[in-house]
């Protein structure tokens, strides 16, 4: 069985990836930072329907932690399936924030930035060894990096830095046959920065030219995708995922 690490699992677009991928045949570690019950929750889901999958301890903005996961993934990698190597990541643990670029903290940009760019680069760099050759590594970016929204500079730039990674990896990986892409998701029903309100709602599907917001199980298809064969020629892209928002 294929097995892959969904990082941020628990809730979301990584709970439905989690899901989803399951669902294709895709052995599945998902992390999880401050819902341990919602993790466990995800994993008896996967079970319940004749999947594997098993919950692990992350939090993304602590790069100190990243050589202890390694060895917590591996273990799990030789006792759980039997196997020493991952076939798939995906970076997608984050949270947001809605402050105006005159009022952000130093303590609020580096937050951001430790759970958006740099944790995706060295939580990648530390799994690297454990990815095999032909493998594939998805990261979460968002609409934001192409329609700019007032309030959200900061979490949009590193989502923005971290599309111009996803390139780099793809280059340097290549070797491997490690594919590297980003999915980029728009408007979408999750708890990201407090939800959606009904009027805030109303208003991005207004803005969106199949005029709803996005489901979680709209981007989860879409990763999973890109981990398995019918995304096998998709290599340093960034495919947004939006229903046509402000085009």
């Amino acid at each position: 069985m294929r097995t892959i690490v969904v990082t941020g699992g628990s809730r979301g677009i990584s709970a439905s990836t989690a899901l989803e991928c399951a669902r294709r045949g895709l052995g599945v570690i998902l992390t999880y930072k401050n819902n341990p019950e919602a993790a466990r929750e995800v994993v008896q889901r996967i079970q319940a329907e004749g999947g594997k999958a098993l919950v692990l301890p992350l939090d993304v903005g602590k790069v100190g932690t990243f050589t202890a996961f390694q060895v917590a993934v591996k273990q799990a990698l030789d006792s759980v399936w039997d196997a020493t190597h991952l076939d798939g990541l995906v970076n997608n643990a984050g949270y947001g924030l809605f402050e105006p670029i005159e009022t952000v903290s130093e303590a609020q940009f580096d937050g951001l930035m430790n759970v958006h760019l740099k944790g995706p680069f060295f939580l990648t760099q530390a799994l690297l060894p454990l990815l095999k050759e032909g493998s594939s590594v998805v990261n979460l970016t968002s609409a934001t990096t192409r329609v700019a929204t007032a309030g959200v500079a900061p979490y949009a730039a590193f989502k923005g830095g971290l599309e111009v990674l996803t390139r780099y990896m793809a280059k340097e990986f290549g070797e491997r046959r490690i594919r590297v892409n980003a999915v980029s998701p728009g408007a979408i029903r999750t708890e990201l920065g407090g939800g959606l309100n009904a009027e805030f709602e109303a208003l991005l599907a207004a803005q969106t030219a199949l005029g709803r917001i996005g489901e979680p199980e709209d981007v989860a298809r879409v990763i999973a995708s890109l981990l398995t064969e019918d995304g096998g020629w998709i290599n340093a892209q960034t495919i947004e995922v939006a229903g046509g928002y402000i085009i």
